[in-house]
């Protein structure tokens, strides 16, 4: 950096030669701004260095890449289009080209904030109690929600997974936290696995706490299991899921509409299905 920024005084004299040529001799400006004759002619020769050329070069990718995405991808994401694409650059010098041309994330939503009361209206026991190992399919499912962000707006994903397996038996994608985002995840579960006796462990959301929550496992065999309030660990089998599929699949591409994500996550899903 420091090499940089003494070089910028030269490149301006040279500049400033070169606009006055025509008025004075190139010897006697060299001269007189303490810069090299030789120095000026390659500079004339070649203005820009190999890594300004290379930088010019790397911007017209990342401008693309920014189009594409219709103004939503950052320097990380931008990144690693390029190394797909196979380049070799860092990504501090994406975000530092981007920043030299002012090309910024778009942020078109805020992340959605959960609101929970300050104690639950029912407590229901944590009776899974981490134990992620079973030794039998439908002896204990977990259910969890996230979110996706497509560019109409915020798309609500619920899954149940079979902890034996590690499969997911139901999911459900919601434009909102509806109640039945939740429970239409578990009618999929338990349409497919029709279960004699499942623990149905959850976090403590409005969602699995409602009166049709408790109403729907009892009438299915369900047995409910929360998680204790403010405990990440108790959900990490859900969380790792979620995290993987993100990282595998939602964070490389830009949705338009919930449509195009919901889509995509349904085949993701299915692929998983047929790998385990």
């Amino acid at each position: 950096m420091g090499n940089q920024r003494r070089s910028q005084p030269v490149r301006l004299k040279y500049t400033f030669i070169k606009a006055h040529r025509q008025e004075f001799e190139t010897a006697v400006m060299c001269h007189l701004l303490d810069v090299s004759r030789s120095g000026f002619y390659a500079w004339v020769r070649k203005p820009l260095s190999d890594r300004a050329v290379e930088d010019q070069r790397l911007l017209g990718l990342i401008r693309a890449a920014y189009a594409a995405s219709h103004g939503v991808y950052g320097a990380p994401r931008i990144f690693l289009d390029l190394r797909e694409a196979g380049e070799t650059c860092s990504t501090h010098r994406v975000a530092r080209i981007m920043r030299a041309n002012n090309l910024k994330a778009l942020h078109g939503y805020r992340a959605p904030r959960y609101v929970r009361g300050h104690t639950p209206s029912l407590l229901t026991p944590n009776t899974l109690q981490r134990r992620f190992t079973v030794q039998r399919p439908n002896t204990a499912w977990v259910t969890d929600i996230t979110y996706v962000r497509p560019w109409e707006g915020w798309l609500y994903l619920a899954v149940v997974m079979d902890l034996y397996s590690r499969r997911i038996v139901g999911w459900s994608t919601k434009p909102t936290l509806a109640q039945n985002l939740v429970l239409d995840a578990l009618l999929m579960a338990v349409r497919r696995r029709t279960p004699k006796h499942v623990l149905i462990h959850s976090d403590q959301g409005s969602q699995c706490g409602s009166d049709a929550w408790r109403r729907f496992c009892r009438a299915h065999h369900l047995e409910p299991s929360m998680s204790r309030r403010g405990n990440c660990w108790d959900h990490a089998v859900a969380e790792s899921f979620f995290s993987s599929v993100k990282k595998e699949r939602i964070k490389k591409r830009i949705y338009t509409t919930r449509a195009m994500a919901t889509a995509e996550i349904d085949e993701d899903i299915q692929r998983r299905q047929s790998r385990a």
